[in-house]
């Protein structure tokens, strides 16, 4: 039993991507290994700001502050897995990317995550605020203290 328990609205996810289980994703246990599901995590966290224009530039981006998952069920080399994101939780200086992942082939579902980040500017080394542009793109994103 996870002792972490990931629960999103239907409503909040507004993005989805696609990727493919490598054999090299496969652990010993003969099932994509954590490692391997962070990193798809990971590519499809930039496939998502990559969608909605935030890009390094000017020196700016974001760093994942945190991350949280849970496991429902295996997933195996050669599975498709898609990948749908959302954000909630928005900050002055960021906010929460969420995940679910799915096997489209039978619908089962692989995992859920939320991953927390913050604007950065790399030139400076500093956090700085969530770019007026990008929190416009989301409007029905909760914005806490």
């Amino acid at each position: 039993m996870a002792r972490l328990s990931l629960q999103f609205p239907e409503d909040q996810f507004c993005f989805t991507t696609q990727l493919t289980v490598r054999i090299t994703d496969i652990n010993a246990a003969n099932h994509l290994a954590n490692d391997s599901m962070i990193s798809m995590i990971s590519e499809a966290r930039a496939r998502f700001l990559f969608a909605y224009g935030i890009a390094r530039k000017d020196g700016s981006g974001i760093i994942v502050t945190d991350l949280a998952t849970t496991y429902k069920a295996e997933a195996h080399a050669r599975d498709v897995l898609l990948f749908e994101v959302g954000v909630m939780d928005f900050n002055k200086y960021g906010g929460d990317i969420t995940f679910r992942i799915t096997r489209p082939a039978d619908s089962t579902p692989i995992a859920m995550a939320k991953s927390g980040f913050v604007f950065y500017n790399y030139l400076e080394t500093r956090v700085v605020p969530m770019p007026s542009e990008f929190e416009a793109k989301f409007p029905k994103v909760n914005r806490i203290a």
